[in-house]
């Protein structure tokens, strides 16, 4: 991967170029702003530059969009009325006093219950960070279980949580597999997807031809996945 730069008229675009093993040319923006290229081994800085000039338009559409959750962001206050999300959905928070303190799901709601004031902002994050915790160990150990059962792996690495800022997930060895807390945000299907790409790289260490072609056999639709887990973690995940 080379950072490259792309001028055309009085703009200017870095963006990250890696070149592969594939028959097409693909440009994604991501939420943080980045640009990334991916070209087939043999296509020219010429034909590349091409292919940006055509993107132009859609490049412009996608940063400012982008720019706009960015701008528009907010720390969380953690009190009753404001929205959270959980496995994809949105629940909005209601805080109450109660003699134990405690998190539930009740009909599209996050009752956050506790034993001081329901206006103390700061208590409540922490309780309702250690309810994510909890839930976040234990949804992701039984996506793990699940997920495995489509490969016919005689080992089985260990799955660990560890916050990543750009990575939803990480491949560390046979032995270690790593996911982002972040993804309890999202839906299920986002998760495995996550949890299929990692081993995945038991069999293809490299993102090469083979490894996609691995990945599409066991999700056809990991692409489109991709981009809405890219999405809804920006606009809709923030804690």
């Amino acid at each position: 991967m080379t950072k490259q730069v792309f001028r055309y008229g009085k703009y200017t675009y870095d963006y990250y170029l890696i070149k592969e093993a594939r028959k097409t040319i693909s440009l994604t923006v991501k939420p943080d702003l980045t640009l990334v290229v991916k070209s087939p081994l043999k296509y020219s800085q010429e034909k590349i530059n091409n292919f940006l000039k055509r993107k132009w338009i859609w490049i412009e559409k996608q940063l400012a969009f982008f720019k706009k959750f960015q701008s528009n962001g907010r720390e969380k206050e953690y009190i009753s009325g404001e929205s959270f999300l959980y496995l994809g959905r949105q629940y909005k928070l209601l805080v109450k006093k109660a003699q134990r303190s405690g998190v539930k799901l009740d009909h599209g709601k996050i009752i956050l219950n506790t034993t001081d004031e329901v206006a103390n902002g700061e208590n409540n994050k922490k309780i309702l960070h250690k309810w994510y915790k909890e839930k976040t160990e234990y949804v992701f150990r039984e996506r793990y279980k699940i997920v495995l059962y489509n490969f016919e792996y005689d080992t089985v690495p260990n799955l660990a949580l560890k916050k990543m800022d750009k990575r939803w997930g990480s491949f560390v060895s046979n032995k270690k597999i790593i996911l982002n807390p972040k993804l309890i945000h999202a839906p299920k299907y986002c998760i495995d997807y996550v949890i299929t790409h990692e081993l995945c790289h038991l069999e293809r260490k490299r993102h090469d031809a083979k490894f996609y072609k691995l990945l599409e056999s066991k999700i056809p639709n990991w692409t489109k996945i991709k981009e809405k887990l890219e999405l809804k973690l920006l606009t809709e995940g923030r804690m």
